[in-house]
């Protein structure tokens, strides 16, 4: 049983990491603020005698008294909806928060592993995008504050590989599934819940832009192999579906699966919005043996079924949202 220190616990991925390691018999400490994460994603987990919930900003530094094995920072505002809310707070979380986790990781021992993100490669000139590609990113534009954070982050995480911390570099490209948020969004969010509410389903630009979808069950795995991967080894290694999807046709898978009749509607293109995306993912292969294996249908079927069960309640906004439960809830200064 090895001692897990999980931040951004109660997002979208943290909370399915959360679930998916003390299924495998770990023992959870889960760290978050929820300025976008919703502790009703852990569900089961806050009753679970191995899991333990804090509330904590990683951008002040975390004092936990227990020893850690390993630690995943999955901390930070991942759609453009949320981190341009407040660009400052997104820029800090990674610069500030990356860099707090190397001292705690440090003074325990411990590994640390980066979710980072394929925005690091911008609008990429190279296609696909391997992990050697520096990237075509606009640092003044309005999506750099995830950006260009993302990427100062690997730079503290580097330099301290290159001084003998023992870190890991994931590169996670588009993930959808249970568990998004309704109003993050997102493609696969956005699309889902318009479907399902009768709305017509909108399309930025002309569609053709591409995206590439890993369903989230298949990332987290890609997450534990890394994290078990050899000494040594910090990456940056990519974590995404090599299937390409052009924006329409998922709209137009989305509708179909859906049972919806929903109009689709073309607006302006977002400033920056990167025009391909697909992961070259060689290294992750032949370094962590791993490739996605959830079908793009499988996987909409399983978020349409979700979107479906959660848009039959009223829809609480994040500030609003119930508080943690107490037992399972302690705050650190």
């Amino acid at each position: 049983m090895k001692r897990v220190l999980v931040t951004g616990a109660a997002g979208f991925l943290g909370s399915h990491l959360c679930h998916y390691l003390l299924a495998a018999g770990h023992s959870v400490v889960g760290i978050d603020n929820f300025l976008t994460g919703d502790a009703a994603n852990l569900g089961d987990a806050l009753g679970e005698r191995r899991f333990r919930l804090v509330e904590h900003d990683i951008t002040r530094p975390v004092q936990l008294s227990e020893d850690f094995d390993e630690i995943y920072n999955l901390a930070c505002p991942a759609s453009p909806a949320h981190y341009s809310e407040d660009p400052h707070q997104t820029v800090m979380i990674s610069v500030l928060g990356v860099s707090n986790l190397i001292r705690f990781a440090a003074d325990k021992s411990a590994r640390l592993l980066q979710a980072s993100t394929s925005e690091v490669y911008g609008d990429p000139i190279v296609h696909p995008q391997h992990e050697d590609d520096c990237g075509n990113v606009n640092c003044t534009g309005p999506r750099a504050c995830y950006d260009e954070g993302k990427r100062c982050a690997e730079t503290l995480l580097f330099d301290a590989a290159r001084r003998g911390a023992d870190v890991k570099v994931a590169r996670i490209f588009n993930t959808y599934g249970p568990r998004m948020q309704a109003s993050d969004g997102r493609v696969v969010s956005n699309f889902v819940v318009q479907a399902l509410q009768g709305k017509p389903l909108t399309v930025h630009g002309d569609g053709s832009q591409t995206r590439s979808f890993c369903y989230v069950d298949d990332l987290i795995v890609g997450l534990f192999r890394l994290m078990s991967s050899p000494t040594g080894f910090a990456g940056p290694v990519n974590l995404g579906n090599p299937d390409e999807v052009s924006v329409l046709d998922l709209a137009e898978r989305v509708t179909q699966l859906a049972g919806s009749r929903a109009d689709i509607v073309f607006k302006p293109l977002p400033v920056d919005d990167p025009r391909r995306r697909r992961p070259d993912i060689s290294r992750a292969r032949e370094r962590l043996d791993w490739r996605p294996v959830t079908p793009l249908e499988t996987g909409l079927l399983a978020t349409i079924a979700y979107f479906r069960r959660e848009l039959g309640l009223a829809y609480v906004p994040a500030k609003s949202r119930k508080p943690v439960p107490a037992e399972a809830r302690q705050v650190v200064a």
